[in-house]
């Protein structure tokens, strides 16, 4: 981080993105709001820089020359945990679901306006930076081990590599053992959005949290679902 940027209290943004004149129009709107948005346009130039400075957040484009967003999104998840929101031309459920099971913690169409783009990026950037559930030394649940001081868990000796909202998501519904959590009680603990959207990325998020504890949808050790009504976190010793 530079040195302006730390007596001044700007948030770093890098922005990953071949689109030249998107940057500038960024930039320029995100500078008089508190952001300092350093941008390059090259997957791979984006990648090596994501791991090694200090960010407040990535914004990172889907269709980059050299390599694409996806895989620079699973070079940065293999180092850091930096919120990353992801930003793509094609607006297709697929890409977004496979963007949000490799990490990212958000996502947004190019057609977004200005106003989405702040009001995501301050709610991907405020999730990092604070813990939004009331905190506990430490939870088991069967052979999980959750520090919520830490921020970290682990499957017996094997710790999780999971993403903020995983573990969020994970602390949230392990504190709320044996009770459901629907989907829209589950965004209400995990995040403070300050506008007005219909989301379902919850499940995929969970989606990757089961894979990452080693989960069946079908027979859960961990997370149940329940149809219509929403999530249930149980222990598996007790079952």
């Amino acid at each position: 981080m530079t040195q302006a940027s730390r007596q001044s209290g700007l948030q770093r943004i890098l922005l990953i993105d071949d689109d030249r004149k998107l940057c500038r129009l960024i930039a320029a709107y995100l500078a008089p709001l508190g952001y300092e948005v350093i941008a390059v346009h090259c997957g791979i130039e984006g990648a090596e820089l994501a791991k090694s400075g200090s960010w407040h957040a990535v914004i990172l484009d889907l269709m980059l020359p050299g390599l694409d967003g996806f895989e620079v999104l699973k070079r940065i998840r293999h180092t850091c945990d930096v919120p990353v929101l992801m930003l793509t031309a094609r607006g297709d459920e697929a890409d977004r679901i496979v963007g949000l099971e490799i990490g990212a913690d958000d996502y947004l169409p190019k057609t977004f306006s200005s106003r989405e783009l702040l009001a995501r990026l301050r709610a991907v950037t405020r999730r990092a930076g604070r813990s939004p559930v009331p905190q506990a030394e430490s939870l088991v649940v069967g052979n999980l081990h959750i520090n919520a001081d830490a921020r970290t868990a682990a499957l017996g000796d094997v710790p999780l590599s999971l993403t903020p909202v995983e573990f969020d998501l994970l602390l949230v519904l392990a504190k709320a053992k044996g009770r459901v959590r629907s989907r829209d009680r589950l965004l209400e603990e995990i995040r403070e959005r300050n506008y007005e959207v219909f989301d379902r990325s919850i499940d995929v998020h969970i989606s990757a949290l089961r894979k990452k504890l080693g989960d069946d949808a079908k027979t859960p050790r961990y997370i149940r679902t329940l149809r219509s009504a929403g999530y249930l976190f149980i222990d598996p010793e007790a079952e």
